[in-house]
């Protein structure tokens, strides 16, 4: 897996309407975050937005599957699905279906966590 630097660029380009997104490596591939919360994973210049209950019908309408990865002999979906190809061309689109993404990426708690609250005693 890899994310080459003309298609991070591209990405980070279309998507700066959004907000101060930034990509980072992981697993040869990379990912997409948001106030430290990762919407997308990109593998092999291929871009997978974070689905839930919320937008996954969108991409299944479209035909479009989650990222698969192997352990061992057995595939594990992820909940991360294929972007459509028409929004590399269309950066309002784009940026929409990736602030869902984000969405659902921050319905699933994925996101690091503000402050870790103080346990106090009870009174």
């Amino acid at each position: 897996m890899v994310m080459s630097p003309e298609f991070r660029d591209h990405l980070l380009d279309m998507l700066a309407s959004l907000g101060a997104v930034r990509a980072k490596r992981m697993f040869g591939g990379g990912g997409l975050y948001l106030d430290d919360t990762m919407f997308a994973i990109v593998a092999d210049d291929v871009l997978y937005l974070k689905v839930d209950d919320g937008n996954r019908g969108d991409f299944e309408d479209l035909g479009m599957g989650p990222f698969l990865y192997s352990r061992g002999e057995r595939s594990i979906a992820m909940s991360y699905f294929e972007a459509p190809p028409d929004l590399m061309d269309d950066g309002e689109a784009l940026t929409e279906w990736s602030r869902q993404a984000w969405e659902a990426a921050r319905r699933s708690g994925t996101g690091k966590p503000n402050k870790k609250k103080k346990k106090t005693a009870p009174s």
